[in-house]
């Protein structure tokens, strides 16, 4: 098995292209309909996009809705099959995406990190003791004011740093590969218009896992539900009697579902309700859920479950105080991989030539590559490094980043 050697300028490469997007903002939003859905996200892709054509890659392509598709071609004379390597370049909109200040750790003791030195924010290795994996290490974190965007930028950047390694390492052999960057995967919208057909890839891995060595092919089945409250308003001196206060009868309608059924009381297989946005006032209030479940059955129950509480308070409150809409995210892959888990096996494979131990576990989420799989694309999730995503405790570690790299160049060598 040939070695990849990665030395220090391939390293820095590697972190200083993260170190770009995640300075560029592109937090993507829900309530948009258009695609991509916030216009931020046309900085980074309109970057990326110029940053694929400088490097030579061949059939540098964005369409319309910010979708970008670049090819590393074969350099090899068999028919070997098309593999692909995909990433989203949105951030999570659950916090502040804007204004992303990484601070970088050199040779990480183990200890606690003071992030901010004005608001004393700190990264404490006693409530995150996942940290302890990574003494010795270097470490990109926050500055406590914002997410870091290792989800997936973290991805992004392995790709792009894999593909620029190939290109440059024409002793490597493999075949020809393909790699894609979406919008919008941080709200269950990242592959609706992919085009499968054009990438032209036999199978593909999405790098937007977390830890090192994870592998994984199940993930949940997920659906977004909004519930709109119906308030009434009069003057609060006359209210007696007439006035519908929708912010009240919207902490009224989260308290009807199940409490020991959201994300911070759940693990393994188990499903939730997850609220993630709250808006109000007395005339009208919005409550933004999203609903997940791993097991086909258990998820369409709990849809029926949320539909049915807004049947219990209108009943209670009225005809269409409440008004719900449930839109459908992405579906469970784990049965788009049956008779071809080899593609599974590839990377497992690619993992320990790397002397990665390989961590193959269902996802507590869900990456485009769910719907790619449904989409005749099987996709598997691998790891891009990260941790603590969507919040200002985000970390990824650089040489967690670089395994990341060698797996996919390890994927892409030819198996002949």
């Amino acid at each position: 098995m040939q070695t990849i050697e990665f030395n220090h300028e391939w390293k820095m490469r590697l972190l200083n292209r993260f170190l770009t997007y995640v300075k560029i903002y592109s937090t993507s939003d829900a309530e948009s309909e258009t695609t991509p859905s916030s216009p931020q996200q046309w900085d980074i892709a309109k970057y990326i996009f110029q940053e694929l054509q400088d490097l030579g890659l061949s059939d540098v392509s964005m369409d319309e809705n910010g979708y970008i598709m670049a090819y590393v071609p074969s350099n090899i004379s068999e028919n070997e099959p098309t593999v692909g390597f995909i990433a989203h370049y949105d951030t999570s909109p659950d916090f502040n995406g804007k204004d992303v200040n990484p601070q970088i750790w050199e040779d990480y003791n183990g200890g606690d990190l003071l992030l901010n030195q004005e608001t004393g924010f700190t990264l404490s290795s006693e409530k995150f003791p996942s940290l302890k994996k990574y003494v010795g290490k270097t470490l990109i974190t926050t500055d406590g004011t914002s997410l870091l965007g290792a989800d997936d930028k973290a991805g992004v950047a392995e790709i792009v740093t894999a593909a620029e390694y190939l290109l440059a390492h024409p002793d490597i052999k493999h075949g020809r590969i393909a790699i894609g960057f979406t919008p919008d995967e941080e709200i269950g919208r990242g592959a609706h218009k992919f085009n499968v057909a054009k990438f032209g890839a036999e199978y593909a891995y999405t790098m937007d896992g977390s830890e090192v060595g994870e592998l994984e092919y199940e993930n949940f089945n997920a659906a977004g539900a909004v519930v709109k409250i119906n308030g009434l308003s009069v003057h609060p001196g006359y209210a007696f009697g007439q006035m519908k206060n929708a912010g009240l009868l919207a902490s009224e309608f989260a308290q009807m579902l199940p409490a020991n059924e959201t994300p911070a009381t759940t693990k393994g297989f188990e499903g939730f309700y997850h609220l993630t946005d709250f808006k109000g006032d007395v005339s009208e209030a919005k409550l933004q859920y999203i609903i997940r479940d791993h097991d086909a059955e258990k998820f369409e129950n709990r849809k029926k479950i949320i539909t049915e509480k807004v049947a219990e308070f209108n009943a209670k409150h009225g005809e269409n105080t409440a008004e719900i809409e449930i839109k459908e995210q992405y579906r469970n892959m784990k049965q788009q991989f049956e008779g071809k888990m080899h593609i599974v096996e590839i990377a497992e494979q690619a993992m320990k030539d790397a002397n990665i131990e390989p961590k193959i576990k269902a996802i507590r989420g869900g990456t485009d590559g769910a719907q790619l799989s449904y989409m005749g694309l099987p996709c598997p999730n691998i790891f891009a490094g990260g941790e603590n995503f969507h919040g200002p405790y985000e970390y990824v570690a650089l040489e967690s980043m670089e395994k990341a790299v060698k797996v996919m160049v390890n994927i892409a060598k030819a198996k002949k």
